[in-house]
């Protein structure tokens, strides 16, 4: 990987670009987006993501996740996906659900490392499974996402990954501190969903904190949330 932005280097790893997150807050966890999209848009290729991605991009996504201590992800990603549990030890995957259609009997639940965010006036049974209620209607996620550490005290970073209802839902909201964004160098036209959808009329600036490129021309940015 050669990084372009702050300093160019001829030759680091992903570990070296991916160190940390590029901040954290004391109100609630630092909230980071990693997707990959192709230079026309589209985040998935025959239903999944798998085929806009390459193997520097499966690791730094697989980095990312080592950094978080909760990765959210929509329920519609997590069956499209194959969502299991989570390799690092102690790590919480929350899927999003409004309506309760998630297969509980999975082994991400099981495992005791899944748990559901939902609104306050859902009704479906959990089936004992943890869940975080915030919002009417809609999952308010500025407070799910302050209530988080009552489920997972140490949490500190959590990963978003999808899908695009969600990324949106998560930027109208103004929660997103930064964004892990890999341009995969193909079109692939279609309908697929973008990076964000659903969202409403909003102007978040963000400032382009790191920019790399691997040998096959595969495009890595880190954007932070410009605040005040």
């Amino acid at each position: 990987m050669r990084r372009l932005l702050p300093e160019p280097a001829d030759d680091i790893t992903v570990d070296q670009a991916y160190a940390s997150a590029l901040g954290l807050r004391t109100d609630r966890p630092w909230v980071g987006l990693c997707m990959v999209a192709s230079i026309d848009g589209s985040t998935v290729v025959s239903g999944n993501s798998a085929g806009l991605s390459s193997p520097t991009d499966s690791a730094v996504l697989s980095r990312l996740r080592a950094l978080a201590d909760v990765i959210v992800v929509g329920a519609g990603t997590v069956r499209d996906e194959g969502y299991g549990p989570p390799r690092k030890p102690g790590q919480r995957i929350g899927v999003v659900t409004r309506s309760g259609r998630v297969d509980l009997s999975q082994p991400l639940f099981t495992s005791g490392a899944g748990f559901l965010i939902t609104t306050d006036d859902s009704t479906f049974d959990t089936n004992g499974v943890e869940a975080i209620r915030a919002g009417t209607g809609a999952v308010d996620f500025a407070i799910a996402l302050a209530r988080l550490r009552g489920l997972v005290p140490a949490c500190e970073v959590v990963q978003a990954e999808g899908g695009a209802v969600l990324n949106g839902a998560l930027l109208d909201a103004d929660v997103i501190d930064e964004i892990n964004l890999t341009t995969s160098p193909a079109a692939v036209g279609g309908s697929g969903p973008r990076l964000a959808s659903g969202a409403g009329d909003h102007l978040h600036r963000f400032e382009l904190a790191q920019l790399a490129i691997d040998e096959r021309s595969f495009l890595y940015a880190r954007w932070l949330r410009q605040r005040g």
